[in-house]
């Protein structure tokens, strides 16, 4: 369900034409619908009723602060996966208290961050990342709340590039290592054990693989707690899927029913990660035709928006519904390629699309746009990123205004001024990393 719907022959977000908006602030332009947000965010929280349960929203699918507000008025948690996205819900409201810090390579600074804001849990992810946290936590006298994050080796049936619950993947622990992990934790004066946690892939359509992967890991609670070890809270990870073009994901209902019976036999407080379910069909990328072309057989429309925008396309072969802002009647479809400026022949938004005749100026909606679209975004051929705006009914919210040529280079110098390394200094900086051998 969303909110982008044809009015009067019209793309309308919520209550406002498309074409009023692209008028207003240009294109490319990311739109949101703020009714759809709550209204995803609400169904899933809904989903769980009857468990002790807190979601966490994954920010990386979609920061912007104006969302991330959205979702802290409403009373939800966060999934993060750096300093900096920490910042970001600090910034927009959220309470750190319930903030998941989440990731596989957290630097020094980012967990002082995290314990000094003070966090819900930090998700550990390795031997070495714990004795980090440890040290961390020792040196500001705190005591840090870790969980593990396991590797369940469940096969989630999504795009290889985000499967994480593989046991070649780079994420999580495997169940023997966390069971001695969990123990060293225990034992520890400077780690308080939360909970347990999981994460096996993004974009599922089944409900399967989330109910397998739970079950493995309660079988890793319950030998913890042979051992007197409390495990109080289940973190299940995120990974629901939605609709792009013929997908057929389950309802959050479903899901929740799943999950629920899954842990029937748990008694703590049950953590959920969506990202791109609450998000991803809440907004458009509005994009402007420039040209239209043949080359040989091929037909191409060429659009102001590119991968630097959406790079879903290019990086994963994706497919985003792509429809024209007005739809024209009765005119005899030209199959063609949606492609952007970008100089990469791997720069397209769409291939082999059935659209009506284009000309210079038309307007273009590609759907699904709301996850791991801007937050996905570059400055690639020096172009400069686009304006976001959130809608509420007849209300249109410029939530990040579009990058200007200055804003390109703003940190950098055609002049710089040098900076001069005595040897002394980079001795020393050696030393930092590499302890100096003691002579026999």
């Amino acid at each position: 369900m969303n909110h982008f719907q044809l009015k009067d022959g019209v793309l309308h977000a919520d209550e406002i034409p498309l074409p009023r908006l692209a008028e207003a602030y240009g294109t490319p332009l990311f739109v949101y619908s703020t009714a759809t947000l709550k209204r995803h965010w609400k169904v899933l929280d809904r989903s769980l009723k009857g468990l002790k349960h807190l979601v966490c929203y994954a920010i990386k699918a979609n920061s912007n602060l104006a969302i991330l507000r959205t979702f802290a008025e409403l009373g939800s948690g966060f999934d993060i996966v750096s300093g900096g996205e920490l910042y970001r819900v600090l910034q927009a409201g959220g309470q750190a208290k319930k903030v998941v810090y989440s990731g596989v390579g957290k630097r020094d600074d980012e967990i002082a961050f995290a314990l000094e804001a003070g966090v819900k849990v930090l998700d550990v992810e390795s031997a070495a990342e714990l004795a980090r946290v440890s040290i961390v936590a020792r040196r500001l006298g705190k005591r840090a709340p870790i969980a593990l994050r396991v590797n369940p080796a469940v096969d989630p049936k999504t795009h290889p590039y985000i499967a994480t619950g593989l046991k070649e993947s780079k994420f999580g622990v495997s169940m023997e290592d966390a069971l001695r992990l969990y123990t060293l934790a225990a034992r520890d004066p400077a780690l308080e054990v939360k909970g347990v946690a999981l994460h096996i892939g993004s974009q599922i359509t089944e409900t399967g693989p989330f109910t397998e992967a739970i079950r493995r890991t309660l079988e890793l609670v319950g030998a913890l707690r042979g051992q007197g070890i409390r495990i109080g809270h289940f973190d299940v990870g995120g990974g629901l899927g939605i609709q792009y073009r013929d997908e057929a994901p389950p309802h959050p209902d479903e899901y929740g029913a799943a999950v629920k019976q899954a842990l029937a036999s748990f008694d703590g407080e049950v953590l959920l990660e969506p990202g791109r379910v609450l998000v991803g069909n809440a907004g458009v990328l509005v994009t402007q035709v420039l040209y239209t072309k043949r080359n040989g057989r091929r037909n191409f429309v060429v659009v102001d928006a590119a991968m630097t925008d959406l790079v879903r396309p290019a990086f994963y072969g994706a497919h985003h519904e792509i429809e024209p802002v007005v739809p024209v009647e009765d005119a005899k479809p030209v199959v063609a390629d949606v492609v952007g400026p970008v100089c990469e022949s791997s720069d397209f938004l769409g291939k082999k699309r059935a659209l009506p005749p284009l000309e210079p100026g038309d307007l273009l909606c590609v759907r699904s746009a709301g996850a791991y679209g801007f937050a996905m975004s570059s400055n690639y051929n020096t172009r400069t990123r686009a304006a976001e705006v959130l809608v509420e009914g007849d209300e249109a919210l410029l939530a990040r205004r579009r990058e200007t040529l200055q804003d390109l280079v703003r940190g950098e110098s055609p002049s710089p001024r040098p900076r001069r390394f005595t040897k002394r200094a980079v001795r020393v900086e050696s030393q930092s990393r590499a302890p100096r051998r003691r002579k026999a």
